[in-house]
């Protein structure tokens, strides 16, 4: 999912929002606000200012009553506006949700009727893109009852191909044109991991490609530039500081990606923090070497670590179950690495020091994960923070294994709410037991980590706030929450969002507090999330997001984009 050309308007725009920041730095004084953080024990403390020192750490949280730094060069008055940490996701895609503000988004679709349509008019109104690319569509969201197929989409766009992306980026949709160019013939074998969706009773494909199948036609796609990335990565930026997004996790940095990061390092143009996990073995290697990177930039950027796919996702059927889906019986899902594969990628990483970060939906999935940590931590010891990566579905006789080997339950609380029909058609009632079952980990000893799996899910740090508090969707369903025992408390639900996640990624210390001798990154909302209800709490405004003391967005200065 990547734009091949886009128009220097963009980057002419994003270089707008890159410098919009507070005059040259100096020791700051943010005053006269109403700031809300956890404490060492997890407790709310409120405070009313905060000193800045000209390198954008905090020199003094300052509570009412506190005596005021005399001959501070730039003090600023928070007009007793509300003041949190910056957020940070955990969990997301920063070039795939860069491109996908460039691309066609089908995410709000209600029907195949009305994504046909849209592609059709996307289509119309870029005539010299050679080919249509997109994401978002979701066959469960439309009611549709199975894939759709390149035949109805050729109905839509004939003429070029067109390659979109489903909502969670484990299945692809393709017409026959792009079929075409990437020579896929009913002699085209399935992938190991992969499958390719058949026209009933034939070999003949039908169009959705699911997990390892996904490459064979993706490959024919022309490359974006490197100019192309540079775009991509201002819009995400504008994107995550928009939502109050101060650093971020990429799951799944290639070497385009690392090299468009440092590029904006570089140029001063980087200004939420990235801690990278590289794409695979390869890719690793080549953006860090034989070493996780120093942090760069004045802790902006560090490749620290290697995401492993272990299975795919439940929307498409991929992610790997111990027993067959209830809706589609003979069917377990798709291991995409064997065990002796994942062993040996996981040794190889940690040798030298890489974090591990697993990618496991199904059961099946998280249970190997879990061995496999369990297995290497015996020859890997001391803090590794093992991370499993979106932990959906866990056997409840596997909840206890989290709370061994220090391992790190990285998790979408906005998954639960978008996935929750589904995951009852894909697994029954009687396996929903250890489904997105966050409390549960936690009461484990699990570390917490949210995030939203951007653009998966909308890089919304308060929507997901206010799901893992409640278990129920922007519309309030169901009534009293899905599963409401695996609510957790809005502290925290606010350390995953914040101090937790920047532990997950080797980062406290540097980031994710409000607390001398870190970063002064922090936003400014519109209202109070401790006393907010979940409603009001989804709800809530990004004023301001600053970075290292600095004013990075602005919602009086541009337009507030997406995610709300």
């Amino acid at each position: 999912m990547k734009a091949v050309s886009i128009l220097c308007r963009h980057f002419l725009a994003a270089l707008a929002l890159w410098s919009l920041t507070a005059p040259a730095q100096a020791d700051v004084l943010v005053d006269n606000i109403e700031g809300i953080r956890l404490d060492d024990e997890g407790k709310v403390d409120r405070f009313t200012g905060l000193w800045i020192d000209d390198g954008g750490h905090i020199l003094q949280v300052l509570h009412r009553g506190d005596k005021r730094p005399q001959g501070t060069t730039y003090r600023t008055d928070g007009r007793g506006r509300i003041v949190i940490p910056g957020m940070i996701d955990a969990h997301a895609h920063v070039m795939d949700l860069g491109f996908a503000q460039l691309e066609l988004d089908l995410s709000d679709t209600t029907s195949l009727a009305d994504a046909l349509t849209r592609i059709g008019a996307f289509a119309a109104a870029h005539p010299d893109r050679p080919w249509i690319l997109g994401r978002g569509w979701n066959q469960e969201k439309w009611g549709l009852g199975r894939f759709p197929t390149a035949a109805e989409l050729d109905q839509a766009v004939g003429d070029r191909p067109v390659l979109l992306d489903r909502v969670d980026g484990h299945a692809i949709w393709a017409n026959s044109a792009a079929m075409e160019q990437a020579g896929i013939t009913p002699s085209t074998k399935d992938p190991v991991g992969g499958r390719i969706e058949r026209v009933a009773g034939s070999r003949k494909p039908a169009g959705v490609f699911v997990d390892a199948a996904m490459p064979l036609v993706r490959q024919a796609v022309p490359q974006p530039r490197p100019l192309d990335y540079d775009i991509a990565l201002g819009e995400a930026q504008k994107l995550l500081l928009a939502n109050g997004i101060t650093a971020v996790a990429d799951m799944g940095t290639d070497v385009p990606a690392w090299q468009a990061f440092r590029r904006a390092g570089d140029e001063g143009h980087l200004n939420v923090r990235i801690m990278a996990y590289a794409a695979g073995l390869d890719a690793l290697e080549t953006i860090a070497g034989p070493r996780p990177t120093p942090w760069l930039y004045g802790d902006k950027l560090r490749a620290g670590g290697i995401k492993l796919y272990l299975d795919g996702a439940l929307g498409s059927r991929g992610a790997w179950l111990t027993a067959d889906y209830a809706d589609d019986p003979g069917n377990r899902g798709l291991p995409l690495l064997n065990p002796a594969q994942l062993r040996n990628l996981m040794s190889r990483a940690s040798m030298d020091g890489f974090q591990v970060a697993i990618h496991a939906i199904g059961d099946a999935a998280n249970r190997e994960a879990l061995l496999a940590i369990e297995e290497l931590a015996q020859t890997y010891t001391g803090d590794r923070r093992w991370r499993i990566e979106h932990a959906q579905i866990v056997a409840p006789g596997d909840i206890p294994a989290f709370g061994r080997d220090g391992i790190i339950a990285s998790m979408q609380p906005t998954h639960q709410t978008s996935d929750r029909l589904m995951a009852e058609a894909r697994l029954g009632p009687d396996r929903l037991q250890g489904a997105y079952a966050w409390k549960s980990l936690a009461d484990a000893g699990a570390t917490l980590a949210f995030g939203s799996d951007a653009p998966v899910e909308a890089p919304d740090p308060f929507a997901g706030w206010a799901a893992a508090i409640s278990r129920q969707d922007a519309r309030g369903e169901p009534f009293g929450g899905w599963m409401p025992q695996e609510r957790v408390s809005r502290e925290a639900a606010f350390a995953a969002f914040t101090a937790d996640a920047a532990y997950a990624g080797f980062a406290e210390g540097r980031f994710g507090r409000l607390a001398r001798g870190e970063r002064a990154d922090f936003i400014v909302i519109d209202r109070d999330p401790m006393l907010a209800s979940p409603d009001q709490l989804g709800q809530t405004k990004v004023l301001e997001t600053w970075v290292s003391g600095e004013k990075v967005y602005s919602s009086t200065a541009q337009p507030s984009a997406g995610g709300r």
